[in-house]
């Protein structure tokens, strides 16, 4: 198993005290002892894989996987304790444990949740623990069969990489940021620059390894259809823990095509973005090109599944308004365009995937996400209103990322996946702000600009209910009470968005595999008993 230096840390001893009789009645001790009764004749001890507040090393095991330093600052609800798992039995203990002594279980793969969850909690009063599972970083490729078994602390960067390192010609078609965990990202779903040709990650996994609110280990024969159907976009950590994920390889060529124009407001940005939104779903399915829109200026961003030639006259017969030219594409291999879509600077070598923790898509900036679907064309003048808003916040502050749909997305029936954006949608929109400064005042400041940006285009995204995307967690949009207590009536506010339709069968199944509802946080769907 692939190791990182920073995981010499998780060999230190457990520092903690039980010295008195009140000591032992915290609940964080009494958890601790029953980890102790559960793994006594484990070969591999437990206790060397925890970390409580008194541990001088829990400080920097916390922060290692935050990948929002919104949520990381003296006033976050931190955890109990942190579970560093290295095999299943110290993940069937660690379950058991927090449900015997109702503590709440986070579950962190590679720390990229939009709204912190996976190791913090934004309600009151909440006592947790979280369940870290870097040291499950194996990723195994089967060229013969084309699959893979992905562990769920594995990162999509070290997935690419393995692929790459036994073939030039198979791929998997994932997300731009190399740092995003396989646990979570799959269980939400997961687009990437070859949806329109492969779909979503999630349509791409054949078999999964769970463990379920009994301590039980699931494959997909064992867990049943159902549970395998609500784990593949449904938010995993709603069912179970995720230990590893087989998924499809695809096929590529040898070599790809990307390029990356800007145009600004005085290039026409405006008239180029309106024709994109007609133009960008409609165009053959190897390709794709992504809109971001910040400030003055408008990024296209493209992969072609092909070569400079052939993008070129399609661009030059479909989207003439974009002005492509050759100087524009850049021809490379698959693993390399993975390299150029984390904007790593040109000829960084691919090893870079392998790094949990660089990203330059976010940096050090905290920031809060949203999304949206659009299925009618916006019209120039809402378009203008955009560019005026971006404006109020100032250069790069804000962005509107845009992800063209249609090709295989609009193919895949609604109900395939709990994730059910696809027929009639054009595109979707991911909302970013992000800010450097320190304190209350800077947050306020840059949310409420996010959430009047979000109201500006309510008229314009879909309706009934309004949809958004699983994987870019947003509490604004609802959230479960204190202590799991969310009945199905208030989930159901926030979980149609996220599901439409496939809300209801996601509760079915939670009710058949946990309803006990050991398995909460603030946006998880609730039994019907609740």
């Amino acid at each position: 198993m692939p190791r990182h230096p920073f995981l010499l840390l998780l060999l230190l001893p457990l520092l903690c005290s039980h010295n008195t009789a009140a000591d032992d009645d915290q609940p964080h001790n009494r958890f601790l002892q029953c980890l102790d009764s559960e793994n006594s004749a484990a070969a591999d001890s437990i206790s060397k894989l925890i970390y409580t507040d008194t541990n001088p090393s829990y400080s920097s095991v916390l922060q290692f996987s935050i990948r929002n330093p919104r949520f990381n600052t003296s006033t976050t609800l931190k955890p109990l304790l942190i579970v560093t798992p290295r095999n299943i039995s110290h993940i069937q203990a660690t379950i058991k444990c927090s449900a015997k002594h109702g503590l709440q279980l986070r579950v962190r793969s590679g720390g990229h949740d939009y709204e912190g969850l996976s190791y913090a909690s934004l309600l009151p009063n909440v006592q947790f623990i979280v369940l870290d599972m870097i040291n499950f970083q194996d990723v195994a490729v089967d060229v013969a069969s084309k699959t893979a078994w992905v562990q769920a602390g594995a990162t999509l960067g070290q997935l690419y990489y393995a692929i790459a390192q036994k073939s030039s010609t198979l791929a998997f078609p994932a997300g731009v940021c190399p740092t995003v965990g396989a646990g979570g990202y799959f269980s939400g779903g997961g687009y990437g620059t070859m949806q329109r040709k492969h779909g979503l990650a999630a349509d791409n996994v054949v078999d999964a390894v769970f463990i379920d609110a009994k301590g039980r280990t699931l494959g997909r024969s064992s867990m049943g259809e159902d549970m395998f159907w609500a784990v593949r976009g449904g938010g995993g950590n709603t069912f179970g823990v995720a230990v590893a994920w087989k998924v499809k390889l695809v096929a590529v060529p040898e070599k790809v095509t990307v390029f990356r124009v800007r145009r600004t407001l005085e290039q026409n940005a405006t008239k180029i973005v309106h024709r994109w939104q007609t133009v960008a779903n409609e165009l053959p399915q190897d390709i794709i090109i992504m809109a971001t829109i910040q400030t003055i200026q408008a990024t296209f961003n493209a992969l072609f599944l092909g070569g400079a030639e052939g993008v070129l006259k399609l661009i030059g017969d479909k989207f003439p308004e974009l002005g492509l030219v050759k100087e524009d594409c850049t021809e490379m291999s698959w693993i390399e365009s993975t390299v150029h879509f984390a904007r790593f600077p040109a000829n960084t070598p691919p090893a870079i995937l392998l790094n949990r923790t660089i990203t330059l898509l976010t940096g050090s900036a905290k920031y809060k996400g949203k999304s949206d679907y659009v299925q009618k064309p916006i019209s120039e003048t809402v378009w203008e209103g955009v560019w005026k808003k971006l404006d109020e916040l100032g250069p790069l502050a804000g962005a509107l990322v845009m992800i063209p749909y249609g090709g295989k997305m609009a193919e895949i029936p609604a109900s395939s996946l709990p994730f059910p954006h696809r027929a009639g949608n054009l595109f979707l929109i991911q909302y970013d702000v992000f800010w450097n400064e320190d304190g209350a005042e800077a947050e306020e400041r840059h949310v409420d600009w996010i959430r009047e940006m979000y109201s500006y285009m309510t008229p314009y995204v879909s309706q009934n209910p309004r949809g958004a995307y699983m994987n870019y967690r947003d509490l604004d949009i609802g959230m479960n009470a204190v202590e799991g207590k969310t009945s199905y009536r208030e989930a159901r506010v926030w979980g149609v968005k996220y599901f439409k339709s496939n809300f209801d069968r996601l509760v079915r199944v939670k009710t058949a595999v946990d309803p006990e509802n050991v398995f909460r946080n603030e946006q998880s769907i609730p039994p019907f008993s609740l």
